[in-house]
This record gives structure tokens, sequence and C-alpha cells, in this order.
């Protein structure tokens, strides 16, 4: 395990996750959250003329 070198260095946004990155600074992203459902787009119908024969 990692080694706690300062706590409370940085003021946490909720719903934000921190983590190191490969050159040692620390990165700030937004949680996805499972199980919520995106806004479903409406649905158009385009009526189409019918042929005549």
């Amino acid at each position: 395990m990692g080694k706690v070198i300062l706590k409370n260095a940085i003021t946490r946004k909720p719903g934000h996750l921190y983590y190191i990155d490969a050159k040692g600074n620390v990165c700030e992203a937004v949680m996805a959250r499972g199980g919520r459902k995106k806004k479903a787009k409406k649905a158009t119908k385009k009526k189409t003329a019918k042929k005549r024969l």
C-alpha cells in the first residue's frame, strides 16, 4: 500500500474522482454513475406520401 504524505492537500468536490497520474500530478475526473439512464431522444415519425398507381 501507499503512504499518506499529506492529508487534506486539496478540497474535494462531491461526484468527482481524484487520482495520481503517471507524472505524479493529482487529477480530477467526474465519476460515472451506474444505473442512471440517459434522457431518451424523442422519436419523430415522418409521414410519407403514398404512391398512386
